[in-house]
């Protein structure tokens, strides 16, 4: 035995169980947050109980089962309920999702298995997904194009006049987008040009009629466009849908305002696959409504994606120029060990600090001087002396700076010192050497600094929330006005909006499983990110491979 622990083995074997213990805990918190995430995008089984009050009046809950418990006895007589002849030590409750908000005053209730009577489950019974006020679930009676009923299967009139209606919907949206957005951004324009030439004392009549002609004609224009979306708004209010609901009242319903109909109970599995699969590509590529609590996360997918990208921009080269100062140039001195200490304690400092930090320093001292030196004209509205994406990838680069210096500088200790000494002996300059031979061997050392600040960057929310988050992000950073890229706007983040739906909806029980469906996308996109720059890095080791023989 004494040989056995003296060989070291019980310590290698008690490292592989804690790595092997750690990876299993990660896989299944990882299985966890995907399989409560994705299974809200299964088409549920939507069912009609009919339920009995202690008083004896009965009542119709049409929806889907939403969660449910194991209620004790003694809580729920504590809680004033009778249950006289109730033997069982415990009792189930559902949480049903109703829908229907603007008609019943709760979107969930619960259902005590005493109180109810009986449960079934039509197959004519259609969800309803909604731009607004949530799914509406119920029986479908008639059809209606204008107020005249439709003859013909009801489904499938429902459906080809849904087609015809997110058809009109895609095309007011990318008129709005497009052309619309476009004048309304170059009537902007001519407001600050009139207002920088009455700022610089250059209103003259010449310039401010040349102004109002392009104004005049920029409002003809839009005028023209508004009328085109008037009347492809008249044309997606033309059919209606009526629909005997829960309360047994028949509800008429503008499709103009529904997504999509589905009737759940009469699919198979195939057909809930392919439903399963089309409403993960709408929640990835969708835009969110219902203060979140319904539609996609595209905007937080393409803001996290993209100021990650702008803060590994930033960061590599301030963080390999740094490390080759210290390792290549600095003298070995006590100034030098000074600032590396501080560089690794940087790494240790509360990431709300930085966002402090460039709230102050980079948000109201720098955006605030360029807007007075540049931008006068808009102000007191700022348009750099506010949070936006390039201050927050800015803050990020430089909290994740000193993990992209200590990895650089290790990759460059790495390098024999006989090859810098080759290099120079055959006439390269020290610049040359560094070039061509040392930074091309500490590639792959650059990408793993990168590889751990993406990893740590992506999944910050703290910082962000005070220099460039928001809930919600009208615009993306990027458009089709000139010049196109436009940093100084504010963007989504989906750190952000887990946090936003998880603690600020005002339907808890509906935003719930998109907190686990947001978690999962995060890191699925933070694995994604990785996997990249894992695959880069290897490219560079295998390119430069030579040079380390």
């Amino acid at each position: 035995m004494n040989k056995w622990f003296k060989s070291g083995a019980p310590w290698i074997w008690m490292t592989g169980g804690a790595v092997s213990i750690s990876l299993v805990a990660v896989l299944g918190l990882l299985l966890l947050i995907g399989w409560r995430g994705l299974t809200f995008f299964w088409p549920h089984s939507i069912y009609e109980w009919q339920v009995s009050t202690p008083a004896g009046e009965r009542y119709t809950v049409i929806g889907e089962i939403h969660d449910r418990e194991q209620v004790p006895l003694a809580q729920l007589r504590g809680a004033g309920l009778a249950l006289e002849g109730v033997t069982a030590e415990t009792l189930t409750r559902y949480l049903i999702k109703t829908g229907n908000r603007e008609f019943v005053p709760l979107d969930f209730r619960w259902l005590l298995e005493t109180n109810i009577v009986s449960r079934q489950q039509p197959a004519d019974l259609v969800v309803l997904e909604r731009s607004n006020n949530g799914n509406f679930y119920g029986y479908v009676e008639q059809v209606l194009q204008g107020d005249s009923a439709v003859g013909g299967d009801l489904r499938e009139q429902l459906q080809t006049r849904l087609k015809r209606v997110r058809e009109l919907n895609s095309e007011m949206k990318s008129l709005q987008r497009g052309d619309i957005g476009t004048i309304n951004f170059q009537l902007e324009k001519l407001r600050l040009k009139q207002r920088r030439l009455e700022l610089d004392g250059e209103a003259t009549e010449q310039a401010l009629a040349g102004i109002r002609a392009e104004e005049q004609q920029l409002r003809a224009d839009y005028q023209v466009l508004e009328k085109q979306l008037f009347a492809l708004r008249e044309q997606a209010r033309r059919d209606n849908v009526v629909i005997r609901d829960m309360r047994g009242q028949s509800v008429t319903l503008s499709l103009g305002t529904v997504l999509d109909a589905t009737w759940p109970n009469d699919m198979g599995l195939v057909s809930k696959t392919l439903h399963w699969f089309s409403q993960i590509g709408k929640f990835v590529s969708g835009e969110p409504r219902e203060a979140n609590t319904e539609g996609g996360v595209f905007p937080a997918i393409f803001g996290t994606v993209f100021m990650v990208i702008l803060m590994a921009i930033i960061v590599t080269p301030l963080g390999v120029v740094a490390a080759i100062y210290l390792h290549e140039y600095a003298g070995k001195n006590n100034l030098t060990k000074m600032i590396r200490i501080a560089v690794i304690n940087l790494a240790g400092v509360p990431s709300i600090v930085y966002g402090v930090f460039g709230l102050g320093f980079f948000v109201y001292m720098v955006g605030g001087s360029l807007d007075q030196l540049f931008y006068p004209e808009s102000l007191p509205t700022p348009t750099f002396g506010s949070p936006g994406v390039l201050w927050s990838a800015l803050t990020l680069a430089i909290l994740t700076l000193p993990v992209v210096i200590v990895s650089t500088e290790e990759g460059l200790s790495r390098i024999p010192s006989s090859v810098r000494q080759g290099s120079l002996a055959l006439g390269a300059t020290k610049a040359e050497t560094l070039w061509r031979i040392v930074i091309p061997m500490a590639s792959p050392a650059i990408m793993t600094g990168l590889i751990l600040a993406i990893a740590r960057a992506a999944g910050e929310v703290a910082p962000l929330m005070l220099v460039g988050v928001v809930k919600l992000a009208p615009n993306l950073p990027v458009d089709g006005n000139f010049p196109y890229l436009h940093v100084e706007r504010k963007f989504m983040h989906l750190g952000f909006h887990i946090y936003d739906v998880g603690f600020q909806s005002p339907n808890v029980e509906a935003a719930r499983p998109l907190v686990y469906a947001t978690s999962f996308l995060l890191v699925t996109v933070i694995v994604g990110l990785n996997l990249t720059a894992i695959g880069i890095r290897n490219h560079l080791r295998e390119k430069f491979r030579s040079l380390d023989q």
